[in-house]
């Protein structure tokens, strides 16, 4: 499984003349930076689009998918059991589907080629994972801490805000990192709806290094190595926090 990491981070050391050595060699004898060089100075842009699509697709799914876990968890509105199942469904719908959906819509709305259409597209995807995962956790806090907040004078609201909330701070952590994951190794949305715009992600920015006649591979790889850098700084920061939130509510006292 790491096999295909450790090849990627070898071609990217590797020179263009050493890439088609017969046998291919397992360690880049004459390695060079050079492909970091040309990423560095050519995919910042893109990089930055990334991680800006990352950061409101991680606002915009925690900001609908928490009131609405938390709605579903301790309001108990008529259909609740209905609406979760719909969710459940929704993952299950091809992500092709979903992508030429969005560009008939945002073809009439004139959201094509921008970063805000990217952020509601991929937020399509983790909404529905979050609202099950608040769900699941928010259902496990005592109903007793609940009442407390309402003998205090909190509303609803209130007592989302103040007290559910920063219980579930694991849950959070959780749909936060499986949100930005998502958006930032994101391919279809973006190759599909925001093809031919100037502000592009990492994931389409790659194939600036791939022609018909000519690919720099030691590039092509330097992008990889260095767009999995912020994807794996955040699962090791936040595993702890990934392994409560995922299993919250699976069992109960």
């Amino acid at each position: 499984m790491l096999f295909p990491v450790y090849w990627m981070v070898n071609v990217s050391l590797t020179r263009d003349t050493d890439l088609r050595a017969d046998p291919p060699r397992l360690f880049p004898t004459h390695g060079t930076v050079e492909g970091y060089q040309v990423v560095l100075r050519d995919q910042l842009p893109y990089l930055g689009t990334s991680l800006l699509i990352g950061l409101g697709t991680v606002a915009l799914t925690v900001a609908l998918a928490a009131p609405a876990g938390y709605a579903l968890a301790t309001l108990r509105p008529v259909g609740g059991g209905v609406l979760r199942f719909v969710l459940l469904i929704a993952q299950m719908v091809p992500g092709i589907i979903m992508a030429m959906g969005c560009y008939a819509i945002y073809l009439r709305l004139g959201l094509l080629n921008s970063a805000a259409g990217l952020v509601l597209a991929d937020s399509t995807i983790a909404v529905p994972f979050g609202v099950l995962i608040f769900t699941a956790f928010m259902s496990g806090i005592p109903g007793e801490v609940l009442q407390a907040a309402v003998v205090d004078g909190a509303g609803r609201w209130r007592t989302f805000r103040s007290v559910v909330l920063p219980l579930s701070r694991s849950s959070v952590i959780t749909v936060s990192l499986f949100a930005f994951l998502w958006a930032w190794s994101d391919f279809l949305f973006a190759s599909t709806l925001d093809a031919g715009g100037a502000a592009r992600p990492v994931t389409l920015g790659i194939y600036r290094y791939i022609g018909n006649n000519n690919q720099q591979w030691n590039a092509i790889m330097a992008t990889a190595v260095i767009a999995s850098v912020p994807a794996t700084v955040l699962l090791i920061v936040a595993q702890r926090y990934v392994a409560a939130g995922v299993t919250a509510g699976a069992v109960k006292d």
